[in-house]
């Protein structure tokens, strides 16, 4: 059974189909590549697997467990972490803090710790400290943990938002657009800190990229998406040649 199985996925906002019998299966530690132009539908379907939206129809399911009707929450939880294309941060916290929230729900010290103080929850909230200062040195960010991330350059909130990702040690990781809005060193520096997130800790990822140069180096298999529907599927040397992929980029240019 793959790590992640979705069958015939279909989404209709109102009137709109969205979505139209996508499938996808990911395996343990494998990277694959979402690609389309802008409005293709890539976006939706993150959603629409981590719970923002609920498929009209079809099947979506992490390790054999059905994850349509669940909250986000719950998604997150049973293994499935994500970054946003729009960043989802929370102002006026500490790059820190953002990475030591997002623990909290594997914490079990309860009601009575956190009024009382017991050496469970200071022991689990001192872990919760020392793993965030390990995440925030994978992603290359551990001298600026105390800064508010609103004083933080574009690319550097990007890389809290990985490691407040990993923080909830998810199975499979869904980066939406990682490099949006860097430039070329911040892109080379963002691939550099995928490969390593990927050797680290051996997470499959389902990677969403405009950034055709990061898609092609990092994936095993891209599928492309046009209006909602898979219109190619295969290795990077396979899409890169793919006339109907290079139809849709308007010219072979666009990938190269």
């Amino acid at each position: 059974m793959s790590l992640l199985q979705v069958e015939k996925m279909t989404h209709y906002f109102g009137g709109l189909r969205a979505v139209h019998n996508y499938d996808i299966h990911i395996e343990p530690g494998q990277i694959r590549g979402l690609i389309g132009p802008n409005g293709a539908g890539k976006t939706t379907i993150f959603n629409l697997i981590t719970g923002i939206h609920q498929p009209t129809e079809g099947v979506v399911s992490l390790e054999g467990k059905n994850l349509v009707g669940l909250q986000p929450y719950q998604i997150a939880s049973a293994g499935l972490g994500r970054t946003f294309q729009n960043l989802l941060l929370w102002r006026h916290m500490s790059v820190l803090d953002h990475v030591i929230m997002a623990q909290y729900s594997r914490m079990t010290y309860g009601l009575v710790g956190a009024f009382f103080g017991t050496a469970k929850r200071k022991r689990q909230e001192t872990e919760a400290e020392e793993k965030a200062y390990r995440l925030l040195e994978l992603v290359g960010i551990s001298g600026l943990a105390n800064q508010n991330v609103l004083n933080l350059p574009y690319g550097d909130q990007r890389r809290v938002e990985m490691a407040r990702a990993l923080a909830m040690e998810p199975k499979i990781l869904f980066l939406d657009e990682p490099t949006a809005g860097m430039n070329p060193e911040e892109l080379l520096q963002m691939m550099e800190i995928i490969r390593q997130v990927h050797k680290e800790f051996g997470l499959a990822i389902l990677l969403i990229e405009h950034r055709l140069k990061l898609v092609m180096e990092l994936c095993e298999e891209i599928q492309t998406l046009v209006f909602g529907e898979v219109i190619a599927e295969g290795t990077p040397e396979e899409i890169q040649n793919n006339p109907k992929v290079i139809d849709a980029y308007l010219g072979k240019e666009a990938i190269d």
